[in-house]
């Protein structure tokens, strides 16, 4: 009677230790796959990450493409002139093919964690969990390899950067738009 209690006991300790040990399949889930490609993406990020005056002159050049990977709402409120747009949760081939059909097009991205006064719009993530980084890590297991990324951290008040969205009309009662020495224009507190 004490020996089925005891083998109950153990099994109930070394079944999942077993169990942990066999993968579970799935073909469309290569996390292994992705760990390489993180890597290989973090030492090609490190020299795509530009200034926002290279951002401006790089995105003026014909053939470049600024990316923006937010959800649908906050594309809506706030986004770079001019950026073309896909929710990266609703990313797949098809429609990053649709958004930018040459794989060899220079793609500039930014993400929530590159602006700051605008939590509305821009609402910041923990630094690991930035979504440039996904962004740019995707984009890069999709075929995208010609990839910058914005770098700094910018105050969107004083940014050369030129926004549009449903935000910008109620900007104009707070905000002027103002030509800065060195850059395009800026958006300056009144």
């Amino acid at each position: 009677m004490k020996t089925i209690p005891l083998f109950l006991l153990i099994s109930a300790f070394t079944l999942p230790l077993i169990a942990e040990d066999k993968p579970i399949p799935n073909r469309l889930i290569d996390y292994p796959g992705f760990l390489r490609d993180a890597e290989e993406v973090g030492k090609l990020r490190a020299s795509r990450r530009v200034s926002e005056d290279d951002f401006l002159r790089m995105a003026a050049e014909p053939g470049t493409i600024i990316f923006d990977a937010r959800s649908d709402s906050k594309f809506d409120m706030l986004h770079i002139k001019g950026s073309v747009h896909l929710a990266l949760t609703d990313a797949t081939a098809g429609d990053l093919q649709r958004v930018i059909p040459d794989k060899n097009t220079r793609i500039l991205i930014y993400c929530n964690n590159n602006f700051e006064n605008e939590q509305r719009a821009f609402t910041s993530k923990t630094a690991t969990t930035s979504l440039n980084i996904y962004t740019f890590n995707t984009l890069y297991g999709y075929g995208y390899k010609n990839v910058y990324e914005l770098g700094p951290l910018l105050d969107i008040r004083r940014s050369a950067i030129p926004f549009e969205g449903t935000l910008t009309r109620s900007w104009s009662a707070a905000y002027s738009f103002k030509i800065q020495p060195g850059s395009s224009a800026a958006l300056i507190l009144k």
